[in-house]
């Protein structure tokens, strides 16, 4: 095995999405301290989760006019922490998947390009190479015209 081929770039990434979570619980713990998050940051996407699938919950059940009552302030800004926590990390796998497909298509791009310079290379050594032989071809059919003309002077 090579110890080249270990994947680092994807170690470092495991260890970003597991260093978000304790993040994101922190943010999470001060979310739910702040009154400032709770009422504006995490309550109104709270608000709006348990209201859609408050809705959705009473279609699938068959009652379509059925109003929805909204959270308590204690519990939105619990569901509003908890969604900004899966936020946090749902963002930090996308940001990790992300920067992986860049480094990928970088390499790519660099392997393509090595590849097209070696391409090119060989085809100017080609092209001097036919030069070469055109040449050398050319000086063989003077060398064998001035051996005819001193064979036949013979």
């Amino acid at each position: 095995m090579v110890a080249g081929a270990f994947p680092i770039a994807k170690l470092l990434y495991l260890g970003v999405r597991q260093l978000s979570r304790p993040l994101a619980a922190r943010i999470k713990a001060g979310a739910r301290a702040s009154p400032f998050f709770r009422a504006y940051v995490c309550g109104p996407p709270a608000q709006l989760y348990h209201w859609v699938e408050m809705r959705t919950k009473m279609r699938i059940m068959g009652f379509r006019g059925a109003t929805i009552k909204p959270l308590n302030e204690e519990a939105a800004a619990e569901l509003g922490a908890e969604l900004l926590g899966e936020a946090i990390v749902f963002g930090v796998g996308g940001l990790c998947i992300f920067l992986e497909y860049a480094r990928q298509a970088s390499n790519t791009r660099r392997k393509e390009e090595e590849q097209s310079s070696t391409l090119l290379g060989l085809q100017e050594q080609v092209a001097e190479l036919g030069l070469a032989v055109e040449t050398l071809d050319a000086q063989l059919r003077e060398v064998n015209r001035l051996l005819l003309d001193v064979s036949t002077k013979k």
